[in-house]
């Protein structure tokens, strides 16, 4: 299963899941053990807390907080206090993924529109969301499974506080060293719009119809310009009027624009046409309305794109939208688009109509959508409801009114009782695979443990730390947690190493609640490679960035967050 993970052979929850299925076969577990996720609060908490996030997505809650947020006028490291620290406060308490994927596209717009490095900018926020997280039990999903694992081993569940006395400072001491070393360690690199906006002219190929040449009088399809090989007609332009898009029978008339949108280095097909001439090349802001728009599309990694080709995927058909490139670890790829098989992480310039972001923003194929202007909705009037229901929900369950789980889906309940959400928009607020990952792992929890794997691991980690004291042995609970969660899922890797805690804190004579905590956050601690958490993933194309980026800047703030939670973990304990 591991080894499938890191491979990314199939989307995580299928490998996870056929796992978990193979080990119930096998007789290693049984029936209860395997199924015991999908009964357990954690996945259905993570479900209910993904639609209170999509209300306070739909509504632009947070949109006035990022509007006012960063300002040109102020240095480098001023912006990024000012944008880091709400970002790391709003995901204590909701889904981080739209967080960063609403943060995006405007902090991109707005570096590019002052001059000033995006890539100084995405990497830290993602990490200052994956920071903010670990503040709350319900700032990631990974806190809400590991408390859960602790409910099912007859332990007190992890209260809506509980991890904020020792997350609070390690991740303080991770956004001071984010503000400081970002500029230092991080190169200028170019995001996906300025590099576009210097790429223009290799996208876009504009002919113009001459009179009494061979396409006048002619349809699209006649003239030979509906296959053509790399590109593809955009648009027509006619004394003023915009055609798009421009159907196979329309018929050319002398002087009209054809704006042909691809890959113009590769293209020897509209040279050749007769009847058609260049012309002038214009600016990108003529695709800025509402018929097209230009996007970037980050693909996810269980994307059904993910080791396809778009012309096997048929692309332009199933997603009414034409590629024109793709970036990959802060390069343009080179070669036919085509015949090019895709990865998680690429990230791809489309053009396609103004209803793009709707119909796929929300789908497992991409992990970010957005509009390269970095135009989002504005906020609406029942942004303050989605707010107050959040604001309610973590208010209730930190004073211990209600339990989490029926706090979320109460306030899952409000949102569509007052039309803040349609069921359809909050049946696709919810990452399913996430949902299945989760309950499947926690059979596969119960095979490492009911078979004496745990048992053995933890007997390894004890005997190899248990002369230099609990700390030691905490401090190797967290040092393998922190390898699983960069190579795997961290859900999946918090589920593993929870019950070989578990059995090293027993084998110590040690109170186990500690180990759990250390397992739950360092599991979030993320920031050494962009597959290792959602987030680093998404900034990953947008960024510019190269692998190497997110070693050179997220070893330092491992090294401090691990050490800061193993010590403060330890003291909390008195493991000291």
């Amino acid at each position: 299963m591991v080894v499938a993970l890191v491979r990314e052979w199939a989307a995580p929850s299928i490998v996870v899941t056929s796992a978990m299925v193979t080990l119930l076969i096998s007789g290693i577990i049984s029936t209860e053990e395997a199924f015991a996720g999908f009964s357990n609060p954690a996945p259905i908490t993570v479900a209910a807390l993904y639609i209170l996030a999509r209300g306070v997505e739909k509504t632009g809650a947070l949109q006035p907080l990022v509007a006012g947020t960063l300002d040109p006028k102020r240095s480098l490291r001023h912006n990024l206090i000012r944008i880091l620290a709400p970002t790391a406060a709003a995901s204590a308490f909701l889904n981080n993924t739209p967080i960063v994927a609403m943060l995006v596209p405007q902090v991109s717009a707005w570096a590019a529109r002052w001059g000033r490095p995006v890539g100084w900018f995405l990497l830290p926020i993602s990490f200052a969301a994956i920071l903010g997280g670990t503040l709350t039990l319900i700032g990631t999903s990974t806190n809400l499974v590991v408390s859960g694992l602790l409910e099912a081993s007859g332990e007190a569940p992890i209260a809506m506080f509980e991890l904020t006395g020792v997350a609070f400072p390690a991740a303080t001491v991770g956004l001071l060293l984010l503000i400081g070393l970002a500029p230092v360690l991080l190169p200028d690199r170019r995001g996906l719009k300025a590099r576009f906006e210097e790429e223009w002219r290799e996208f876009v190929v504009e002919m113009t119809v001459l009179s009494h040449g061979a396409a006048e009088g002619r349809t699209v399809e006649e003239a030979g310009l509906r296959n053509l090989e790399g590109v593809f007609l955009a648009r027509l332009e006619r004394r003023g009027r915009t055609i798009a898009p421009v159907s196979p029978g329309e018929v050319l008339q002398e002087g009209d624009e054809l704006q042909f949108v691809g890959r113009a280095d590769l293209v020897v097909d509209l040279q050749a046409i007769p009847g058609l001439v260049s012309s002038e090349h214009k600016h990108t802001e003529s695709y800025r309305d509402e018929s097209h728009a230009f996007y970037e599309a980050v693909v996810s990694p269980i994307s059904p794109l993910v080791g396809r080709t778009l012309k096997g995927v048929q692309f332009r058909e199933q997603y009414q939208s034409a590629v024109l490139a793709i970036h990959r670890a802060g390069e343009r790829v080179r070669g036919k688009l085509g015949e090019i098989p895709l990865k998680s992480g690429d990230t791809l310039l489309i053009l396609s109509d103004g209803g793009f972001v709707e119909r796929w923003r929300h789908r497992r194929d991409f992990l970010l959508v957005s509009r390269l202007d970095g135009s989002l909705p504005a906020s609406t009037r029942k942004a303050l409801i989605a707010l107050g229901t959040v604001a309610s929900v973590v208010l209730l369950a930190g004073i211990g009114v209600l339990p989490i789980l029926k706090g979320a889906l109460l306030g899952a309940l409000v949102l569509l009782a007052t039309r803040v959400l349609t069921p359809n928009e909050a049946r696709n607020a919810v990452d399913l695979d996430v949902i299945l990952l989760i309950a499947a792992a926690f059979g596969v929890g119960n095979a490492i443990q009911s078979s004496g794997l745990a048992d053995l691991a933890a007997g390894g980690l004890v005997e190899g730390a248990s002369g230099l004291g609990p700390v030691a042995v905490l401090a190797a609970v967290a040092l393998a947690t922190l390898v699983l969660t960069e190579l795997i899922t961290n859900n999946a890797a918090a589920v593993l190493m929870f019950p070989v805690a578990m059995a090293a804190a027993m084998g110590m004579g040690l109170d186990p609640r500690p180990f759990a905590v250390v397992v739950a956050l360092t599991a979030s601690a993320s920031f050494l490679s962009p597959i290792g958490y959602q987030t680093n993933t998404m900034v990953y194309g947008p960024g510019g960035y190269r692998f190497t980026d997110y070693a050179r800047l997220g070893a330092p703030v491992t090294l401090l967050f691990i050490t800061g939670i193993i010590l403060l973990t330890a003291l909390k304990w008195n493991l000291i």
